[in-house]
């Protein structure tokens, strides 16, 4: 075996256990949380349980809001892992089996693998095009929190975010080969993108291409990129469903492109308001642990462009910083002037800022220029503050703020700890060299933190799966379950952990016959909508301030 093809199975053996841990470790260590995260693998378990593959439903009602990539995905994923079960089980247990299948790791499971589909394409893209980056490409994009976080979270921004990444590879790597298999990768991807969240993916990719196309001067490569091929192919892979769900919803095309993309962009309607730097801060936290270098980067290379402004002839490594800075950009300022805003949006902007750093990291370690002691302290205090977050994740989660504990103080020595020994190796000679690995300590260390302290606080306070587990304990049998003053995250939550439908005393939905009544803490005000019925107390979950009550018929 030659010395190449041993040095690719050790990076590749690196990348899978790096990416393994990040990913996949602790999938299921706390049960979903938020809105999101219940009802999108809800609704995959009702197409899946209807063999439909064209109209979501939630509660048996068309839920248009998103396209199927991701319940396309989850399906496939809950069939497999039905499969599996039931073999493994024996008819005895075909029923648990069944059940069991569909929990928080196999709705998380198809994001955690779009997030490692596009690993593979940063590390064989650079592999080609940028050869000696590829590793630290591959470990930089994989060790962001915004990817970390979202290829663990069963939601919409990961599936975009990927596709999306794999298509502006695939589409620079047509403009620098000039090879059409990269349209190809662009036109399907791109397409893809389409069915994971909508046409913002074609948006954002014919802005960056135009402004890219601009900035280097040639302005033919956007009007090369209308190759009618890859135009068929990306109307075959993605417009059938939107055909097909149009004909079987009339009101898709209203509710989904005129409400929840056009009115999502250009007003208020679904309350997520914030300023317009909003996504500043919110960009770098998602970079972390590598914000020291993304901003060191940017600006050093900015800088040159605008010295060099004038030059007839840019080097490939100058068009390439070019496009990776639009890239980067476009997504931010295009979602700051939106109206309605979430974190997950801009999640598209951190594999370009990840390439970026990796861009400024190589080149230092190539020409063997060490970085200053500034950077290097502060490329410390991120990883120090990143280690020290994750170790008072859960206190946070728990009172909603940080406390002066001894806890908080062991955390912040730890962090102090990590954050000098990392400073002090990246300041020395071979620090470009030592900054990688030294990073991914940090990384590790945190992740770990994170799965083994926090996540059974989150699973208590921010996740109905408890809540629901407490329901089944006083009745085997389903039961109607009704909801008194609980927030649509606990509504939503109990929907996928019970696997059926909640009624809402807000709403005037009392159920006639005998049921199982969660309510808000310390409010009794349902008792007046009962007409004397009687109403027996269960129990209280303190955590998620919620009480249980049993009311009959």
């Amino acid at each position: 075996m030659s010395t190449t093809n041993v040095r690719i199975r050790a990076e590749l053996l690196l990348l899978v256990a790096f990416c393994g841990f990040l990913f996949f470790y602790g999938l299921g260590a706390f049960g979903l949380v938020g809105a999101d995260e219940p009802r999108y693998a809800q609704i995959a378990r009702e197409m899946l349980d209807r063999s439909d593959w064209v109209t979501p439903t939630l509660d048996g009602k068309p839920w248009l809001e998103k396209p199927p990539l991701y319940y396309w995905q989850a399906m496939l994923v809950y069939g497999v892992a039905r499969r599996f079960g039931a073999q493994s089980g024996g008819k005895a247990d075909l029923h648990a089996a069944l059940a069991d299948s569909v929990d928080e790791k196999t709705a998380r499971l198809p994001d955690a693998i779009d997030a490692v589909l596009m690993i593979a394409a940063i590390y064989f893209f650079l592999r080609r095009f940028r050869p000696g980056s590829e590793v630290d490409g591959a470990v930089i994009a994989a060790s962001c929190a915004g990817v970390i976080g979202f290829a663990r979270a069963a939601a919409t921004d990961m599936p975009l975010t990927a596709t999306f990444a794999i298509a502006m590879l695939g589409w620079y790597g047509w403009y620098e080969s000039r090879k059409r298999v990269g349209l190809i990768v662009f036109y399907v991807f791109l397409a893809l993108g389409m069915l994971a969240k909508g046409p913002i993916a074609p948006v954002l990719a014919a802005v960056i291409v135009i402004l890219f196309g601009v900035a280097v001067h040639d302005w033919e490569c956007a009007w090369q990129t209308l190759w009618l091929p890859g135009i068929v192919l990306f109307l075959i892979v993605g417009l059938p469903w939107y055909v097909a769900v149009q004909k079987r919803n009339p009101e898709f095309f209203r509710f989904f492109i005129l409400e929840h993309n056009l009115a999502r962009f250009s007003t208020n309607v679904y309350h997520h308001p914030q300023p317009f730097w909003f996504y500043l801060p919110v960009f770098l936290v998602a970079m972390m642990p590598w914000v020291v270098w993304l901003i060191a980067a940017a600006i050093e290379r900015v800088r040159l462009l605008w010295q060099e402004r004038r030059t007839a002839e840019r080097s490939s490594d100058d068009i390439w910083a070019i496009f990776l800075l639009i890239w980067m950009i476009v997504p931010v300022v295009f979602f700051s002037a939106s109206q309605s805003k979430l974190p997950g949006y801009i999640l598209p902007a951190v594999p370009a800022g990840a390439l970026l750093v990796t861009d400024y990291l190589v080149a230092r370690r190539d020409e063997k220029v060490a970085f200053s002691r500034s950077l290097a302290i502060l490329h410390g205090m991120a990883c120090g503050s990143l280690v020290f977050g994750a170790l008072v994740a859960g206190t946070i989660a728990a009172k909603h703020h940080l406390t002066a504990s001894e806890g908080t103080y062991v955390a912040a020595v730890v962090g102090a700890v990590f954050g000098l020994a990392i400073a002090i190796a990246v300041a020395v000679k071979s620090g470009p060299r030592l900054v990688r690995s030294a990073t991914m300590i940090a990384v590790i260390v945190s992740v770990a933190a994170v799965i083994r302290m926090a996540a059974p606080v989150m699973d208590a306070t921010q996740s109905a799966r408890g809540v629901a587990e407490t329901i089944r304990a006083f009745s085997r049998e389903p039961v109607p379950v009704a909801l008194y003053h609980v927030s649509r995250v606990e509504e939503y939550g109990l929907e996928f952990y019970l696997n059926r439908p909640t009624q809402k005393y807000d709403e005037g939905q009392v159920p006639g016959e005998s049921h199982l009544l969660v309510a808000a803490n310390a409010d009794s005000g349902f008792k007046q909508m009962l007409d004397g019925r009687k109403v027996s107390y269960l129990t209280s979950i303190p955590a998620q301030k919620l009480e249980l009550y049993w009311v009959a018929k």
